[in-house]
């Protein structure tokens, strides 16, 4: 069983701190610096945090009686976020009736995961430098704005992001001659896929809460899949010297994708790369933590010789893993 959290109240969950101020004047810039310096930026990152440590840390700040204050507001918004619990049944209509399997357009790992990727669920692909994940990403980005009408939301961290790509990917797909009819129906669907350039995971917080935000005015099309390409790029970073924050920071992200997955009925792909493991075997990237956060991990590995890619099963809910296929792009 699981809690949905729908409407403004959700919103205001996912809001970061500074968003909150004008409403609760006690969430101050002073309390903003003093939460960020303990990789905490929206309320929702309290969840996640231990708050008796944070207290503590607060009675050595000049202005502690503040930042006390501070915290009881944050906690007092959550104890607001309760929502009725969902019994099996709503959560299997849920399933069925608002998680649609979203083709991925490569035949191979459609067919391997049962139809593509499912809405709902946060899937990681890892692989090697140069396998083809990143046209993989978009692939499925072209695919599901053509096929499935749907807009698609694509993070692009490394400037690998290709339009020209893209559109011969929809051309090949949508099949159609560009005459007027096929040229307006080709820019719609270039329209529908909203490319970020995003290089550290603050301004990705930023996007997802922007993102959310705006869910419930959303025009011109529904937000169907979102794409980080790749997590690993943002993530790696942080986790060098920084210690726990950094792994708060990385669970924090894991957790914001996967909620706007499950309540807003978006199917989340994400890219990690791999380094060196035991006896030299390549394991994904971003440790113990990081595993547990995806519902499913696929790797791709592919020869560079040829255009013939091999994805395989690491992880996933409804599905043994080893299970394995082969394709080309």
């Amino acid at each position: 069983m699981c809690c949905v959290d729908t409407g403004k109240e959700s919103v205001k969950e996912m809001a970061p701190l500074k968003a909150l101020e004008a409403e609760y004047p006690i969430l101050d810039p002073n309390f903003q610096a003093f939460c960020a310096s303990h990789g905490i930026f929206s309320v929702e990152d309290f969840l996640i945090h231990d708050l008796y440590e944070l207290a503590a840390f607060a009675e050595q700040q000049p202005t502690s009686e503040k930042l006390k204050q501070g915290i009881t507001q944050v906690l007092s918004i959550i104890d607001t976020q309760h929502q009725p619990w969902l019994n099996g049944m709503e959560l299997l209509d849920d399933a069925l009736y608002n998680k649609h399997v979203l083709s991925t357009g490569c035949e191979g790992i459609d067919l391997l995961l049962g139809g593509g990727l499912r809405e709902g669920q946060l899937t990681e692909l890892v692989g090697p430098s140069s396998c083809g994940k990143t046209q993989v990403c978009l692939l499925a980005a072209s695919n599901v704005a053509t096929k499935h009408m749907g807009n698609v939301v694509y993070l692009d961290t490394g400037n690998s992001f290709s339009p020209q790509r893209i559109a011969q990917f929809v051309g090949h797909i949508a099949g159609r001659a560009f005459d007027e009819a096929g040229k307006r129906i080709f820019q719609r669907i270039m329209n529908g896929i909203v490319c970020h350039s995003v290089f550290d995971i603050f301004t990705m917080f930023n996007v997802l809460h922007r993102l959310v935000i705006n869910f419930p005015s959303q025009k011109g099309g529904q937000v169907r899949m979102l794409i980080v390409d790749s997590i690993s790029s943002l993530i790696t970073p942080i986790l060098g010297n920084s210690g726990s924050q950094g792994r708060a920071l990385m669970i924090s992200a894991g957790y914001m994708l996967k909620k706007l997955a499950h309540e807003h009925n978006v199917a989340v792909l994400v890219t990690n790369h791999t380094v060196g493991g035991e006896r030299g075997i390549p394991k994904p990237a971003l440790g113990q933590t990081w595993k547990s956060i995806p519902h499913v991990r696929l790797l791709l590995s592919g020869d560079h010789g040829n255009n013939v890619r091999s994805i395989s099963v690491l992880r996933h809910p409804s599905m043994a893993s080893s299970k394995a296929a082969k394709f080309s792009i």
